[in-house]
């Protein structure tokens, strides 16, 4: 079966790639650097030639409310308009928990958006809802920090390790299309500031955790539901702390 992952080269794309290529499948990892670019167009009738499944992670160069909009909306409607010309039997498109219930955020009025254009498409389609991965820890600090203060919510949240992702995104892309949504996360619930804590705990970074319940995560402020997905959910298997320890390893191995 001939996959097209959009956003190929990205964290999730490229080891989907790899995991999808070992089943068997012709993957094309289609990103602008191998002249496949969804926002101008460009590539997008030739990739799609003899395709069956459509797999997009692909994410906004910038945050900002304007251009993440415009991103997920050009990009979803030149993607659906090419996949309806080629005949796409199924598109797997990566998103976030509760896009729809944090509408103060800019981007995840972005991702809902893009959602709608793809349930509107008439393509068949699985939108899988994702909590945060692990390895977004050292931006969701530095996106907080004040001086030496980090400022973040003590809500819980159930991220979720990036390897665990591309797993459900396997199953997901090589089973039928569900004309619906899955959702994904961790195995454990942890409050936002504690779970940075432990990050920069082995890390030897001391910059200063401050637990503020009206600190902002993307232009919004959380509780404890606000990015923990439904109790019906499919669980990832890594633990934090497993996941932590691997990767402090794995850091020390290339600093060598």
């Amino acid at each position: 079966m001939k996959i097209v992952i959009i956003g190929g080269t990205g964290l999730i794309g490229s080891k989907l790639a790899k995991k999808l290529k070992g089943l068997g499948h012709l993957v094309i990892a289609a990103a602008p650097s191998s002249g496949v670019n969804t926002i101008t167009g460009e590539g997008l009738r030739e990739v799609m030639k003899d395709t069956q499944v459509v797999v997009d992670v692909a994410n906004s160069p910038s945050f900002e409310d304007k251009a993440v909009m415009e991103f997920f909306q050009t990009s979803g409607r030149n993607l659906m308009s090419s996949e309806l010309a080629a005949g796409i039997k199924h598109h797997v498109a990566l998103s976030i928990v509760n896009t729809d219930k944090l509408p103060d955020s800019g981007y995840l009025r972005a991702k809902t958006a893009q959602e709608a254009i793809i349930k509107k498409s008439g393509i068949p389609y699985t939108i899988v809802h994702s909590t945060q991965f692990f390895e977004f820890a050292k931006s969701i600090a530095d996106s907080a920090t004040i001086g030496r203060e980090i400022h973040l919510p003590p809500a819980l949240f159930q991220p979720i390790a990036s390897d665990d992702v591309v797993a459900a995104m396997v199953k997901v892309a090589t089973g039928p299309a569900l004309n619906g949504t899955i959702e994904i996360g961790g195995p454990e619930k942890i409050p936002m500031d504690e779970f940075i804590r432990i990050y920069l705990h082995d890390r030897q970074d001391n910059r200063v955790i401050v637990p503020d319940k009206h600190a902002k995560y993307y232009g919004t402020e959380l509780n404890d539901q606000s990015l923990v997905p439904a109790d019906q959910s499919r669980l990832g298997k890594i633990r934090f702390a497993e996941w932590v320890k691997a990767d402090l390893e794995a850091s020390l191995v290339t600093s060598k």
